[in-house]
């Protein structure tokens, strides 16, 4: 059982009313296909389950939520919550593009609504001490609350926030502000039909790399959140969609995206991925999302169930990381009763 998100590698929670299932608070199910989704309510993203772990759990859910009081429902798609807090989503039958607007829209309007949010208070902050500042010590108040406002912005920009694993087995940790601006697509002739180049994570200026196969599609799941960290409106996230559906298959998009990636150029370099609109870097990440989902269900479970164990072991690094020296030890002596 596994309780880490894929994506963000915080934790998803539990809940004590799917028995078969006692992870997230917020499960999305589809009955007709056997799918289980658990949503992470930190990223928004969609973490699809294990195959071993899922039959009983959906009919669970499914006998839940008849039992449950609607809250919004379509004729395909409906939301309920339960008495203990459990949020349920049922699939049911859905037309492709009305699926994934439904899907997305939910994950990149709430993410917009929370960044509008941080700002918003952001905002009420440094006004706050704006006024403070000019009642009690003048200009100074307001000058030190709009750096604290500053440094808030910039430590949220450079803290490390992305790590991935490479196939040869090493952790990548980067900063959001190594990536952005640095990371590029080109066309591959392999499987996966693109290259992309970023960061190393090596702390020196201009440092990149390129990477190729599963590591470039590995890379681009992990990097490409932060560039739509804003989400985007409604009709945004439509047109991101239909920008997938004209190629009828999100692998198609990734190879077509790579193939025509020279308008996204800067002082004549091209394939680079904050040049592009923003219902393109919004589809892209739905397509690199849906692309190893597919992989899962068409048959390569090992995918799903890798990704799986990584998220829990780089959850469980960066935890060790903020313990001081000698914690596993003293947990480790009071278990046995020798402290």
């Amino acid at each position: 059982m596994y309780t880490t998100c894929m994506f963000c590698k915080k934790s998803l929670g539990g809940n004590d009313v799917v028995e078969e299932f006692p992870v997230g608070r917020r499960l999305a199910f589809d009955a007709a296909r056997g799918r289980l989704w658990v949503v992470c309510r930190r990223c928004e993203r969609w973490n699809l389950s294990p195959l071993e772990e899922r039959w009983e759990a959906v009919e669970t859910c499914e006998r839940l939520f008849r039992g449950t009081r609607v809250r919004t429902s379509s004729e395909n798609i409906g939301l309920a919550r339960h008495p203990e807090g459990l949020e349920l989503v049922r699939i049911g039958k859905p037309l492709r593009p009305e699926f994934a607007a439904w899907r997305y829209g939910d994950q990149f309007g709430r993410r917009r609504n929370r960044m509008i949010l941080l700002g918003s208070v952001a905002g009420l902050a440094a006004t706050g001490g704006i006024v403070a500042g000019g009642m009690l010590i003048g200009s100074v108040g307001g000058y030190v609350a709009l750096e604290v406002t500053g440094w808030a912005y910039s430590f949220h920009r450079t803290r490390a926030r992305i790590r991935f694993r490479t196939s040869d087995g090493q952790l990548r940790t980067l900063r959001r502000s190594e990536i952005l601006g640095a990371t590029r697509i080109e066309p591959a002739d392999d499987e996966v039909g693109f290259r992309l180049q970023t960061h190393t994570g090596v702390r020196v200026a201009g440092h990149r790399e390129w990477l190729e196969g599963d590591d470039a599609r590995r890379a681009l799941a992990a990097i490409i959140p932060s560039y739509n960290v804003m989400g985007g409106r409604k009709g945004v996230v439509e047109k991101a969609v239909a920008e997938i559906e004209s190629l009828g298959h999100p692998r198609r998009f990734l190879r077509d995206l790579a193939a025509h990636c020279g308008s996204y150029q800067r002082n004549g370099v091209s394939g680079f991925v904050d040049e592009m609109p923003k219902s393109t870097k919004l589809a892209l990440e739905m397509a690199v999302h849906e692309d190893d989902e597919r992989r899962a269900l068409e048959g390569e479970l090992w995918r799903l169930e890798q990704a799986w164990r990584e998220a829990e072991e780089i959850a469980a690094i960066s935890d060790h990381l903020l313990l001081p020296k000698g914690t596993d030890e003293f947990v480790a002596r009071h278990r046995d009763g020798q402290g």
